[in-house]
């Protein structure tokens, strides 16, 4: 299918994720990925701080607020809770979490898992993987448009955490 891939390989897309517990036979399945010149520990906050903005484009999905650029120090996340806030508004929920190791979510029928893949040295993988049953015509045009706005946000992500890493690390 046209964007369903970008920044994984081949055996990243054969693994299993939290999220291929929560729908059977997908229509959509799209894999996201990014490496990270940062630890798992010092990835999973920014992570976690997705629950406070979307941390892709802002101006499109939390209409011109710009996501927090620091740390907040959040609690971990804990299922049940909104998944993210765009827009001033909380929408989606987390459904399964291993803190410092996954975030898994559903947001407008579609179930996604953020895994950190920890690589030496002080490297991580952050993968994504989402899935959706829905039509075989939506699920290419949902793909599409995931790819633009999950790109943005794993690049963000990235930027933010090293940023932090190499800050701390000359402390």
């Amino acid at each position: 299918m046209i964007g369903d891939r970008w920044g994984v390989t081949d055996s990243e897309t054969l693994r299993s994720y939290p999220c291929d517990d929560f729908v059977v036979s997908p229509a959509l399945q799209a894999w996201r990925g990014v490496q990270i010149e940062a630890p798992a520990a010092g990835v999973w906050p920014w992570l976690a701080q997705v629950r406070l903005a979307p941390y892709s484009y802002d101006w499109i999905d939390n209409l011109g607020r710009r996501s927090p650029r620091w740390l907040v120090g959040l609690p971990e996340p804990r299922v049940g809770e909104a998944f993210t806030t765009a827009g001033g508004r909380k929408v989606g929920r987390i459904v399964s979490v291993e803190p410092g190791r996954q975030l898994t979510s559903t947001i407008m029928g579609a179930f996604m898992s953020y895994v950190l893949v920890p690589q030496e040295p002080d490297t991580t993988r952050l993968l994504l993987k989402v899935v959706m049953r829905t039509t075989r015509w939506a699920a290419l045009v949902l793909s599409v448009g995931d790819l633009v706005m999950a790109r943005r946000q794993l690049l963000n992500l990235k930027q933010l955490a090293e940023r932090h890493h190499q800050g701390s690390a000359t402390d």
